[in-house]
């Protein structure tokens, strides 16, 4: 991503993926991509998402920025959401949050 661009829509990822967290299989309904990211983006974007999800739907937010990772859990109470799981993958965090 350019200083002041934006990430080519080509290169977000495809939205509508089941994901298995503890035995429970979920339905990805929109992913955030911040890679290359730092605060306070990846927060605001995920609010975002967050926000125009109905009930029980699931975002994914991928993550390279550790304090970015840490700092998602933490916000989804004031937004009415539940954090089910942080993965590590191999070139970012997978932070998966389900809208209440």
């Amino acid at each position: 991503m350019a200083l002041f661009g934006r990430k080519t829509e080509a290169a977000a990822p495809a939205a509508r993926h089941s994901v298995n967290l503890d035995g429970v299989v979920h339905l990805v309904s929109e992913i955030v991509d911040c890679i290359g990211d730092s605060c306070p983006r990846p927060q605001l974007m995920t609010k975002k998402a967050v926000g125009g999800l109905p009930a029980g739907g699931v975002v994914e937010v991928l993550v390279d920025n550790p304090t970015s990772m840490e700092a998602l859990p933490p916000m989804c109470a004031g937004l009415g959401a539940v954090h089910l799981a942080t993965v590590k993958d191999t070139r970012c965090w997978k932070v998966y949050i389900r809208k209440d």
